[in-house]
């Protein structure tokens, strides 16, 4: 066996210590969805009775979400509280911080008005406050034993089916992988991005972004325009 310059050894295992445990390596990319599988996914989950999740998805797509936040960690209290009416505390789960977003623009008009009226309404039914979603019908806890979200998967891959969607999908395509995605091809800048979804560093950012061809036509066009704006100066 070898060891390193510290006299620890170096030797790795040829299997992974971990395989029975289930935890095995992969580099498979999560998909994304677009904006028309997401509103596919939110009609046929209502439809199936299944709001919170319809919701959950576009929070986890507009504020740039993990499932974590959305189900175990996202609190009525977070949400237009009296001291910030017009603003909603987006918890960041990995480092325990968060960020204060604003829910109107300058002329007051809302930045979110769908979702803001599926969570003004559900904020309604949490007058002690508390989790903002719960299990449908029954007002649960989405998070089972170790705040594993086992049955949000589960759920969520049954809607996708029904909405005839890509069957690789997930609720995560949704949501953080698919919002930055689509915030990434809107023209966001790096640094917007990574103050959005509270990134420390591009490289961590870097797993969320799926540039597909509408990315790099979009790009290229940006590209042709301002050649296009030089010439003409």
């Amino acid at each position: 066996m070898e060891h390193d310059l510290k006299g620890a050894p170096s030797h790795v295992p040829p299997r992974n210590p971990f395989e029975k445990m289930g935890l095995q390596s992969t580099s498979r990319e999560t998909p994304h969805a677009n904006f028309a599988e997401l509103a596919a996914f939110r009609a046929t989950a209502i439809e199936m009775g299944y709001p919170s999740l319809a919701t959950g998805v576009l929070i986890g797509w507009e504020w740039l979400q993990r499932q974590a936040h959305i189900f175990i960690r996202f609190m009525a209290e977070h949400y237009r509280p009296d001291s910030r009416p017009n603003h909603v505390h987006v918890i960041n789960y990995k480092t325990s911080t968060g960020s204060w977003e604003p829910l109107f623009d300058k002329k007051d008009k809302p930045l979110y008005p769908l979702l803001m009226a599926e969570l003004d309404a559900m904020k309604a039914l949490r007058p002690t406050g508390g989790l903002m979603l719960r299990r449908d019908g029954s007002d649960l806890p989405w998070g089972g034993k170790g705040e594993m979200l086992t049955q949000v998967e589960r759920i969520s891959k049954k809607i996708i089916m029904a909405a005839g969607l890509r069957p690789e999908l997930t609720f995560t395509s949704f949501g953080r992988h698919g919002g930055t995605t689509e915030a990434s091809t809107s023209g966001l800048t790096e640094t917007q991005l990574m103050k959005k979804g509270q990134w420390s560093s591009t490289k961590a950012m870097a797993h969320y972004l799926h540039h597909d061809d509408e990315a790099k036509q979009d790009a290229q066009i940006k590209r042709i325009k301002r050649r296009k704006q030089a010439a003409r100066k």
